[in-house]
């Protein structure tokens, strides 16, 4: 295998082309583990769970500075917020396109967005929680556990996303989001 850093083809037929730096990696798994934490595992009363909250806010900063200077699929204009796009993507997939996206499909990033968006609202109303305790506002509570089961029910669209879009390409996508590379069949167009 010689070839450039961003692709490399194999003898098995397949193009393997570096996708997600290891940051995105980084912020990408240790925000799945901050929600599984405080969503299933720490007492949502103690400080850990606000703390894991923080640190949740912390790494969609840290990702959404990195989408403005970060490595070229890291980039907000690698995988743009386009309603319109992700429409056309979807009526495309009904008729059995079968185009791999380097970054995030049209769809796949309404839902990243989507996700980011969820976690600082949690993030938000986390916060006024602790602190607005004083006035006792309940609508708080209540948008935070919304926001909470809208997040869980993002989370699991979103693995679905993952297990059609890996299964429509042949592209492991849960591989490339460990190693950063996607492992793309030699016959599949590329976007």
């Amino acid at each position: 295998m010689v070839a450039n850093d961003k692709i490399v083809s194999e003898r098995s037929g397949a193009r393997s082309i570096m996708v997600w730096d290891p940051l995105v990696r980084l912020i990408h798994w240790t925000l799945a583990v901050a929600i599984i934490l405080n969503g299933g595992i720490v007492d949502e009363e103690s400080s850990l769970h606000e703390w894991i909250g923080y640190l949740a806010v912390g790494l969609i900063g840290v990702r959404l500075i990195w989408g403005l200077i970060g490595s070229e699929h890291a980039r907000f204009s690698a995988f743009p917020l386009n309603p319109v796009a992700a429409i056309r993507h979807f009526v495309a997939l009904s008729r059995g396109d079968k185009t791999v996206h380097l970054s995030h499909n049209p769809i796949g990033a309404l839902m990243v967005y989507n996700i980011w968006l969820t976690v600082l609202l949690l993030g938000i109303t986390g916060y006024m929680m602790g602190s607005f305790r004083f006035f006792g506002v309940d609508w708080v509570e209540e948008a935070h556990e919304m926001a909470f089961n809208w997040l869980v029910f993002s989370i699991i669209l979103h693995i679905g996303g993952v297990i059609f879009d890996t299964w429509r390409t042949g592209v492991s996508i849960v591989r490339a989001m460990i190693n950063g590379r996607k492992r793309i069949p030699e016959d599949s167009p590329i976007k």
